[in-house]
């Protein structure tokens, strides 16, 4: 669709979701701002759709462009605070719309992992952001170092992320996905990294039956087909952290503090599944996402 038709349509809807979900004001005490929480986040999630990550660059582009739409943009710096005071809106939003496509209740997830760097590894002694937070970590899927967070997701078969935790770059996988999975039943696929004999007991107990690849001096005595199917499936949750590195650019970490991180990674998955709306509204697959916005 156009831009400017979709700016309207996010406007529209996140607008409603907001009354829904937040039916009395979020200010108790001063003035409220001039340019609407609704409106500040559709700039967040249509910035972040043109490919505009950082959020003096959305500002940017919304105040050279688009000010016969959004005539009461205020200053960069009221424009950031607002936009990061907003992180636990934004993430009641995504959930809101995790329900609107009946994703919340579905009997199939797949969960991985995914690095965030903060610092260049070299730098990363010397690096004074996030200091006795993030640490170093090891992607096996890039096989790759890195110094800073790790970020762990959880999407339901189509692909649509239904559950997300941040935890520094040395906390395993396994440890960080019992914040997700306890909301969840059925089918959970995972990698090698997710073996691990309590951990599968502990899914069981929760009605989660969980399913990964074994590793190499592991006796397999599940059907070659299951496995084929099971492989098959888990690819989407690749897609998924390949859309959100690429189009979305979630692995590079463009903040000095955990406020503006939950911020912008919570505007960014905001910013996937609403895509993910748009498309199942207009009767489209999920997550394919060409030419959602024609002129982009």
């Amino acid at each position: 669709m156009p831009i400017e038709q979709f700016i309207t349509t996010v406007f529209c809807l996140i607008d409603d979701l907001i009354k829904e979900l937040v039916p009395s004001p979020l200010r108790s005490r001063g003035y409220p701002p001039k340019l609407s929480d609704s409106e500040v986040i559709t700039m967040e999630v249509t910035g972040e759709w043109l490919g505009h990550h950082a959020d003096k660059h959305i500002w940017k582009y919304f105040a050279q462009h688009w000010r016969h739409l959004f005539p009461d943009i205020p200053s960069r710096s009221t424009f950031v605070k607002q936009a990061a005071n907003l992180w636990a809106v934004k993430q009641k939003l995504q959930q809101q719309l995790v329900q609107l496509m009946h994703a919340d209740n579905a009997d199939i997830h797949l969960i991985d992992g995914f690095p965030i760097d903060v610092a260049v590894r070299t730098r990363a002694p010397r690096s004074k952001v996030f200091k006795g937070e993030a640490d170093y970590g090891y992607c096996a899927s890039k096989n790759k170092h890195f110094y800073g967070f790790q970020g762990h997701l959880l999407v339901e078969a189509r692909g649509i992320p239904v559950g997300f935790t941040l935890t520094a770059a040395n906390i395993d996988e396994r440890d960080a996905a019992y914040d997700m999975v306890e909301v969840i039943a059925g089918l959970l696929l995972g990698d090698k990294g997710y073996i691990r004999p309590e951990f599968k007991v502990d899914c069981r107990e929760l009605g989660i039956d969980l399913q990964t690849p074994l590793r190499k001096n592991m006796k397999d005595d599940r059907p070659k087909s299951f496995l084929k199917l099971i492989m098959r499936v888990r690819r989407r949750i690749e897609t998924v952290i390949g859309q959100l590195a690429e189009q979305f650019e979630i692995e590079r970490c463009r903040c000095r503090d955990r406020w503006h991180m939950t911020s912008r990674i919570a505007r960014k998955l905001l910013a996937h599944n609403m895509g993910s709306y748009l498309n199942i509204s207009a009767g489209k697959a999920p997550i394919q996402f060409e030419n959602l916005i024609a002129a982009a």
